[in-house]
């Protein structure tokens, strides 16, 4: 049965549309704005019915503060006696779905909220299709952000990073047909290594994600990462014969929520580096970040064949566009660019993108984290870009005349108003050549 906040400071309508309601759906009843918006919390309904005009906090306030704090769709439907054109109009411009004037006839009440429902279940499977991995049926990258973002900010628990060691060899030995198997299998392994109110998703190539909620405890990760491993093992052999021997195995790198931050991107950022340090450390295994990491010179010494050094120098999951990098890894590539413009006289161009909110209400990170992930699908694989602070975007073009420079510079804009869905600020640049 669907579940429908009703949301009125007047008794007698909040009783009278409980009656009209209760034969089909069941109904939560409050009086104001902050008592919906806890229920909403624990109850999670289908779909929200509220007055409009309230003591406090109005319907606009209450669905404007939920959909801030959700950051999900969130059906409302208002009630009003106010028939004016203009209150209809900016409601219809917050989000609503529908509006129904006082006094209302119970027949229309329930044709309305029906049509909703059905609306909404459609719109679901739709974006249950747009948010999933087609291929291991987990989250897709732009879902996993979202979801997981959600979670970190409202609960504690544990944010860990899942890569595929050495799993290009299956693609050059095997056939990209046994990499998909394998890539496959490897979702399946995690999604039984989580519960069923965890997270999983896939970031794109052999690197995956997970939010494990309440979970505090090192161990309880080391254990995971030990049957990920184990399992992965198994079905390496089931499907490739017991004498393969590929290093197939799974790297983890961790970090607590909220110990370590609520921002999906803070979290995400200190897990690589957790991952990375077992990835120069013998694979296979996990790590916990940590603010202090161990010196260079107090880490084991590893042996390693030029083939094995060459994995772990290289870039995992390279895919389309611009090479994204931390701002000290991305310093290292300016300086070393410098020094190559001293004795070549390349024409490399650093840019720097300045993103300024038009509304207060909206979030500077908020808009250049999505001016960064539009900017490095827009530039070449050979360029390089990183995130720097909470409003500007730093490139660096190579061997760019300025003629090449200036196109860039109005696709990455262009793409931004196609594709930023009206969110409103103003992008500034400026240009040099790196010297």
């Amino acid at each position: 049965m669907k579940k429908i906040l009703i949301v009125d400071d007047e008794k007698i309508t909040l009783k009278m549309t409980q009656h009209i309601l209760a034969g089909k759906y069941e109904t939560i009843c409050v009086s104001s704005g902050k008592k919906a918006i806890e229920a909403y919390k624990h109850e999670r309904p289908d779909m929200i019915l509220t007055d409009l005009h309230m003591p406090e906090m109005s319907g606009f306030e209450l669905q404007s503060t939920l959909q801030d704090q959700y950051a999900e769709h969130i059906p409302v439907m208002f009630m009003t006696a106010d028939d004016s054109d203009e209150t209809e109009g900016k409601g219809f411009e917050a989000g609503a779905v529908d509006f129904i004037r006082k006094p209302y006839r119970a027949d229309v009440l329930l044709k309305r909220i029906e049509n909703i429902l059905k609306n909404v279940e459609e719109i679901k499977g739709l974006k249950a299709a747009a948010e999933t991995d087609p291929m291991t049926g987990l989250l897709n990258k732009a879902s996993s952000q979202v979801e997981i973002g959600a979670m970190c900010r409202e609960s504690s628990g544990v944010l860990m990073m899942i890569d595929l060691d050495s799993f290009k060899l299956v693609n050059d030995l095997y056939g990209h047909s046994m990499g998909d198997k394998v890539l496959i299998r490897f979702a399946e392994i995690i999604r039984a290594a989580i519960r069923s109110n965890d997270i999983a998703g896939r970031m794109g190539g052999d690197e995956f994600i997970a939010f494990c909620q309440n979970i505090m405890d090192e161990d309880i990760v080391a254990e995971k990462t030990r049957y990920i491993n184990e399992e992965l093992l198994k079905s390496a052999k089931e499907f490739m014969g017991e004498d393969m021997n590929i290093p197939l195995g799974a790297s983890v790198g961790a970090v607590l929520a909220p110990q370590e931050g609520t921002d999906f991107l803070t979290l995400y950022k200190k897990a690589d580096k957790a991952l990375y340090s077992v990835k120069q450390n013998g694979k296979h295994g996990h790590c916990m970040f940590v603010e202090h990491a161990v010196p260079d010179d107090e880490k084991e010494i590893q042996t390693t064949s030029i083939e094995q050094e060459m994995m772990i120098l290289g870039e995992r999951n390279k895919g389309r566009g611009a090479y994204a990098l931390p701002v000290d890894q991305f310093k290292v590539i300016y300086r070393f660019l410098a020094r190559m413009e001293a004795n070549y006289q390349n024409e490399n161009r650093f840019v720097i993108f300045t993103i300024t909110p038009v509304d207060e209400k909206v979030s500077a990170s908020d808009l250049t984290e999505r001016f960064y992930e539009i900017i490095c699908n827009s530039l070449r694989g050979s360029d390089v870009v990183t995130h720097n602070g909470k409003n500007r975007v730093e490139v660096l073009l190579l061997e760019a005349e300025q003629i090449y420079c200036d196109m860039v510079i109005n696709r990455v804009l262009d793409n931004w108003k196609k594709n930023s869905e009206n969110l409103k600020c103003t992008i500034t640049y400026e240009m040099e050549i790196v010297k």
